[in-house]
């Protein structure tokens, strides 16, 4: 089994498990990678280093390492797990309005349309435009929601 670093198009690193490096370049050929965050496509491989077994050699000796007490352990997930659970939350109870995010944004500020947690796309310029109007937006660090929970 072999175990490669990944990077998609967007910059998010994950891991893929692998027969062989056969095995990644079949897949990759294929198009059946791509990321388990946003589902971009464009994967490519990260450099890393090999993990060596040389029979008969001894392993360093390892310095006593204490772990923390469970008290001075910090509860619960890291920062960038709570953030994309976060963000996945916030998707799955947001309605997408896709390209009319700007109007529809703008209609819900003027009182034309029910209030309620709106996404969609908007270009930069609809972005500082809304801004300008005094309707507060922002962009998310991810298109879509995982695919997977985390784990």
């Amino acid at each position: 089994m072999k175990v490669l670093d990944l990077r998609c198009g967007a910059g998010h690193a994950f891991e893929g498990w692998f027969a062989s490096e056969e095995d990644y370049g079949s897949q990759r050929e294929r198009g059946l990678l791509d990321c388990p965050l946003c589902g971009d496509a464009t994967v490519m491989r990260l450099p890393s280093a090999p993990r060596l077994n040389l029979s008969g050699a001894q392993a360093p000796a390892q310095p006593s390492v204490q772990a923390p007490a469970a008290e001075d352990r910090m509860p619960g997930p890291p920062a960038a797990v709570r953030l994309v659970e976060a963000v996945a939350e916030l998707l799955r109870h947001a309605e997408d309005v896709g390209p009319r995010f700007a109007e529809e944004a703008r209609r819900i500020h003027y009182g034309q349309s029910d209030a309620r947690a709106i996404r969609g796309q908007a270009t930069p310029r609809e972005r500082e435009a809304l801004s300008d109007e005094g309707i507060e937006v922002f962009t998310l660090p991810v298109a879509l929601p995982p695919k997977t929970p985390l784990q």
